[in-house]
């Protein structure tokens, strides 16, 4: 047997976005050794493509906010299927953990007076959004980054992690290998923490980065932990659609909370054709109204393109598919148009939108203070994730944790812009505090010799191939099924199309081949990821056909209404014994009294 390198620690973070930096760090203050694998470069996580800001109820720049509002537009936005206890400890937390980041040294944009200012985000009833011009989650990470590293945190870069592993019902640790050698590494550990993110490369658009093809998902299914909400994906309704190196690439929805407006190639602002009953009354009917609204007036309603993400996206769908699309298949976003109302509007964008400013000159050679760009929807971020405890972040696998977007539960079945970052902060530090707990009272366990090696015998197979699958194309194939079958809208005859070719692409993916050797063999490390991708597509596909519905993030053509059958009840995924996958429903935990109060009073 191989004697593969192996480190021990009591608590290891498999992810360096917000939620494992901040688990690390919360791990690492109660004493304990703590290890963090990421599958990039330190600093290189998703998360700093995270633009808009944090949603927390600081009341800043509307002194009528607070924890209660904030938790009733999370439960509305998620359409009650959220997990109540998480969404309200998420409103109650938020704050404490943006003030945190603040006196850690994050440098956010200022009020007149000096308080941490605050913008409008779809969604949102009040100006919610800490943020950082639109480069919110690169200060973030650059905060969490230069505070843990006085933790004493070991970080092991370029690391994938293939299999959690178990001493009975246990995890203890974890099995890897260094992605530019190629060499295996063992994990030892007595808690795990999964921070690895979304799903989006299991899609043809999306504003994704490489990293994410579902490895804490597929990492807990594997190990025994059950999935929920995996129909919720959800489509950002502004990603760039041109040129096509750069399709899907985020335009974030600070554009429209700044006063960026959606319009079709007739020039007519769609979006006030289809404002949804429930939020008619916050919701303005004219443009001028809509506008005061994003300039702080705090008697004006939203404009309507600051409704939530899933309508926004379908408006979109419904002006191209009817033929009103811009030129390259999208629609148009301008920001430029507020010169009618600013006197140094270009300034104004350039300074509150930095980056998008530089995104579109450079990638597509427009110049947002004076052109709209063309924009469509784009896979963004999956609500579904690994089923965890509210309070402690642990999956029903003893010893398992995971934190962040490859978690569920808060955002039910779709989430509000800027949620994502709060939730990175509260229940990154809600995982890595209660790991270390758990660590603190087991031992390391013992582990199963045999399990490493037969994951290590599987993942050096491709070496063995000839005449095989090219994995590249395995992953495109993937990518084309997911984007035409189970995208924004969705019916029975489709997905179950999709499922058949998941199976036909599973069997090509046990055939896909890698030519050369382990070192710096990217075709390699995408035969790996596919195993991964076809678990979370398959999930995706399973839960989506079992909600007969249209809610939130899901919209079925066959089944385009709400039906009272599911408006109490989570999808459920697990690996059954046979290895096949299983799904059932499970009812809701009962909203206490005084939290369904809280909504009455908040509609």
């Amino acid at each position: 047997m191989p004697d593969y390198e192996t480190f021990e620690h009591d608590v290891l973070v498999i992810g360096a976005g917000g939620a494992g930096l901040r688990a690390a760090i919360e791990a690492s203050v109660a004493g304990v050794r703590v290890g963090l694998v990421c599958k990039s470069l330190l600093g290189k996580a998703h998360t700093v493509m995270a633009e808009g800001g944090i949603a927390a109820a600081l009341a800043n720049v509307d002194e009528r906010d607070n924890w209660k509002v904030h938790f009733a537009d999370t439960m509305r936005g998620g359409q009650y299927v959220n997990q109540w206890r998480m969404a309200e400890l998420h409103a109650k937390e938020a704050p404490d953990r943006v003030r945190e980041l603040e006196a850690w040294g994050a440098v956010f944009d200022r009020t007149k007076d000096g308080r941490i200012l605050q913008r409008h985000f779809g969604g949102h009833k009040y100006p919610r959004l800490a943020h950082v011009g639109d480069r919110t989650g690169l200060e973030m990470i650059r905060t969490l980054q230069d505070h843990g590293v006085h933790q004493g945190i070991d970080i092991y870069m370029e690391h994938t992690v293939l299999s959690l592993l178990k001493d009975g019902d246990r995890v203890v640790g974890a099995f890897g290998y260094e992605r530019e050698r190629g060499r295996f590494k063992i994990f030892r550990a007595k808690a795990v923490v999964l921070a690895t993110g979304g799903i989006g490369r299991a899609y043809k658009i999306t504003s994704n980065s490489w990293e994410y093809t579902g490895d804490g998902h597929a990492l807990a299914y594997d190990a025994g932990a059950d999935l929920i909400d995996m129909e919720f994906v959800q489509f950002h309704p502004t990603g760039m659609v041109w040129p096509p190196s750069v399709m899907g690439i985020l335009v974030t929805e600070g554009v429209r909370g700044e006063g960026g407006i959606l319009t079709n190639k007739e020039g007519r602002r769609f979006m006030f054709d289809a404002i949804p009953e429930n939020y008619r009354a916050q919701t303005a009917d004219n443009e001028e109204e809509g506008w005061r609204y994003c300039q702080g007036s705090k008697d004006a309603r939203r404009p309507p393109e600051l409704l939530t993400r899933d309508h926004v996206s379908r408006c979109i769908v419904r002006e191209i598919k009817e033929g009103r699309g811009s030129p390259h298949g999208g629609v148009h976003l301008d920001i430029s148009w507020i010169k009618q109302k600013l006197p140094h509007a270009a300034e104004h964008i350039k300074r509150k939108l930095p980056s998008m400013y530089h995104q579109f000159k450079q990638l597509a050679d427009i110049d947002i203070t004076e052109q709209p760009m063309e924009v469509g929807p784009t896979t963004h971020y999956i609500m579904g994730g690994v089923q965890v405890d509210a309070d402690t972040q642990m999956s029903r696998v003893a010893g398992l944790f995971a934190a962040g977007e490859c978690a569920a539960g808060i955002n039910g079945a779709n989430r509000l812009g800027g949620n994502s970052l709060s939730d990175l902060l509260v229940f990154g530090k809600r995982a890595g505090e209660f790991a270390a707990k758990f660590a603190k009272k087991n031992s390391l366990g013992k582990i199963d010799d045999g399990r490493f090696e037969n994951v290590a015998r599987e993942a050096l197979a491709p070496f063995e191939r000839r005449d095989a699958e090219n994995p590249y194309q395995v992953q495109k194939d993937l990518q084309d099924t997911m984007q035409d079958l189970v995208g924004i809208v969705r019916n029975e005859s489709e997905m179950r199309e999709a499922l058949e070719k998941i199976d036909g692409l599973k069997k090509r993916a046990e055939r896909a081949a890698a030519s050369g050797n382990r070192e710096y063999n990217p075709g390699w490390h995408t035969a790996l990821d596919l195993k991964n991708l076809l678990t979370v597509s398959e999930a995706i596909a399973r839960a989506a056909l079992e909600r007969k519905e249209s809610r939130g993030a899901q919209f079925r053509d066959d089944y385009p209404d709400k039906n009272e059958q599911f408006a109490k009840v989570n999808t459920m995924i697990a690996k059954a014994a046979d290895g096949s996958m299983e799904v059932r429903l499970e009812p809701l935990p009962e909203m206490p009294d005084y939290l369904k109060r809280v909504i009455e009073e908040n509609s």
